[in-house]
């Protein structure tokens, strides 16, 4: 899959740089999806974090 969108903001990552975006993610989970725009429903936990489109799936936080 192709990322098409921000994560973080839900901007087309051809809409500016991202950089604060990339700099968010890097401390909290993305809360749309990068390939369809869907808002994610996101769970934080104290092992991490889960994101899930309704579309395409779930993402979780790296161990």
């Amino acid at each position: 899959m192709t990322e098409t969108y921000c994560g973080h903001c839900g901007r087309e990552l051809t809409d500016g740089t991202h950089e604060n975006c990339r700099r968010a993610l890097t401390l909290e989970p993305p809360r749309y999806c990068a390939t369809c725009h869907r808002r994610m429903i996101v769970q934080v936990h104290p092992m991490g974090w889960t994101a899930r489109c309704s579309v395409h799936g779930s993402l979780s936080s790296p161990l």
